[in-house]
């Protein structure tokens, strides 16, 4: 349960970041709101989730979840650069993430 927890709140983290991005500073009301209530859930999930995983393992998943899953949406949806460099740099982070979870005892 801790590791689907830990995943949902990864997602939960490239929804506040693209609302974040949508809101232009804060300005806009919608994505605003959006980004609190996401970055909120995606907290307590992480929060949740640390109960029983080691800390560095939660912190490393959620936080490279929300790193690739936040380029992958940039580019998809945003118009953002995509060129090797930035594809070797997210498989590099995809990489630490299967060790990290390979390597977790929990």
């Amino acid at each position: 349960m801790a590791w689907t927890m830990l995943f949902a709140a990864g997602l939960l983290e490239v929804v506040w970041a693209l609302s974040m991005k949508q809101s232009h500073g804060f300005t806009r009301l919608v994505p605003s709101i959006v980004t609190m209530v996401a970055a909120l859930a995606s907290f307590g999930l992480l929060a949740a989730s640390m109960k029983t995983l080691p800390l560095g393992t939660a912190y490393m998943i959620w936080t490279g979840i929300g790193a690739v899953g936040a380029f992958l949406v940039g580019v998809a949806l945003l118009g953002e650069e995509i060129s090797p460099m930035r594809m070797l740099a997210a498989g590099f982070i995809i990489v630490g993430l299967v060790l990290m979870k390979l390597s977790a005892t929990s």
